[in-house]
């Protein structure tokens, strides 16, 4: 336990940087990076880290190695724009705490029209206690909440008693193979941090996510003999129809889903892309639409994928359906209640907070899978209170960062140890 004078030296630190902090951060959004554009922001985490006296490490993602895991999504860019940054510290002298990942994903999703936000998705402007820009939320906050409470310690006049592995990962808005290659890699601890955008909360449990893509074939004619041919287009939509009844199927089972059953609707089949067709006068011959289709935890992959088949392939459309898995092939999971890290963070986010650590159960997508799921290691999935990420106007709340990078803090303290270093 922590005493409340090195608790204060810890949180003062955090408000003697925090400036910088946001420096950094608004530094950090400034660098677009998209799916397969990551790389100058990976440069800028490299740099920091390497700063910060961590053992570095930065690879290209291996299609082979990952490919042979269950928990691999198909990757739909080339591998050799696609690397994972690590920072490890290791403490000088015997490592008598307990060891700690601290993750987070420096990809971002695409702005959609730039003319529709308030201002550029890449100014990180700060207005109204808000930091504003795409993936300031989404987890750029989260990534330099990270850095900065590892930092605090220092500032502090303390030294983690345990290995950190400093995590910067690509492709967790797509495939999830970012945490995965890290995994693979060999990077384990008895803990996992992911400050993704989380309300000031933990999450409890979330969703499995499989993406692929539907190709519905038609018969093309001139429009003049429209009723000879068969519209691709107008059958993709029946195709839509079957697929939302599965997902009203599988809504219908939330009750027997633990952390599920008071959720409005927890699976959802989104239609994200849609294109088809040669010429406005020819009945079009091809439609494609690209699904992000939701699974409950426990559910596997390959069986959620089985019956999306089914359902494709008995279409009411009449028309020749095909489908291929595009990125996300992940299963959901569930945070066990009562583990000493759940503990630690509970009684540092009331130390920072004032409040007790409240928990919920989310229908998205998120990395802590990889840890729970395939190391065994308990995702504690906490972070800053955001608003419309994935949207126009994505932003984050300052102080909501401010108060998580202190719990982040104080947290490593607890679980890691510290020692004195003045």
């Amino acid at each position: 336990m922590l005493t409340p004078e090195i608790t204060k030296r810890i949180t003062d630190a955090v408000d003697a940087a925090f400036d910088r902090q946001l420096e950094f951060t608004a530094e950090l959004v400034r660098h677009p990076s998209l799916r397969a554009e990551e790389a100058s922001a990976q440069d800028l985490m490299f740099t920091q880290m390497e700063a910060r006296g961590l053992a570095m490490d930065r690879w290209q993602l291996d299609e082979e190695t990952l490919s042979a895991h269950v928990g691999y999504g198909p990757t739909t860019v080339a591998f050799e724009d696609l690397t994972n940054v690590v920072g490890t510290y290791t403490p000088a002298g015997p490592a008598t705490g307990r060891s700690l990942i601290l993750n987070g994903h420096i990809d971002v999703v695409p702005t959609g029209p730039e003319d529709t936000w308030s201002r550029s998705p890449w100014d990180a402007e700060i207005k109204d206690g808000w930091m504003y820009g795409r993936g300031s939320g989404d987890m750029k906050a989260g990534l330099a909440a990270n850095l900065f409470a590892f930092d605090a310690l220092r500032a502090a006049g303390l030294a983690p008693a345990a290995v950190i592995h400093m995590q910067s990962v690509v492709e967790e808005e797509c495939t999830g193979n970012g945490s995965l290659a890290a995994l693979q890699r060999g990077y384990t601890a008895e803990a996992v941090v992911i400050p993704e955008p989380e309300e000031n909360m933990l999450v409890r449990a979330n969703v499995g996510v499989i993406w692929f893509k539907v190709r519905v074939s038609g018969k093309p004619t001139h429009v003049r003999e429209m009723a000879t041919g068969f519209n691709a287009i107008d059958a993709a939509y029946t195709v839509m129809g079957d697929l939302r009844e599965l997902q009203d199927k599988w809504n219908a089972d939330k009750g027997s889903h633990r952390y599920f059953e008071d959720l409005e609707h927890p699976i959802n089949f989104n239609i994200g892309m849609i294109s088809g067709g040669d010429w406005p006068s020819s009945v079009p011959s091809w439609c494609e639409f690209d699904v992000r289709a939701a699974l409950y935890p426990g559910v596997t992959a390959a069986d959620a994928w089985s019956q999306i088949e089914a359902c494709l392939r008995d279409s009411t459309s009449g028309a020749e359906v095909s489908a291929v898995r595009s990125g996300f092939f992940s299963e959901g999971y569930v945070l066990e209640e009562g583990s000493d890290a759940e503990g630690v963070l509970a009684s540092s986010h009331q130390e920072v907070f004032g409040s007790a650590l409240e928990s919920f159960t989310t229908p998205g997508y998120l990395d802590g899978r990889v840890f729970t799921l395939y190391g065994g290691i308990p995702a504690l999935v906490y972070g800053p209170v955001s608003e419309a990420i994935h949207g126009f106007d994505e932003r984050v709340h300052v102080e909501s960062v401010r108060k998580v990078t202190k719990t982040i803090a104080l947290f490593i303290a607890e679980w890691c140890g510290v020692t004195e270093t003045r």
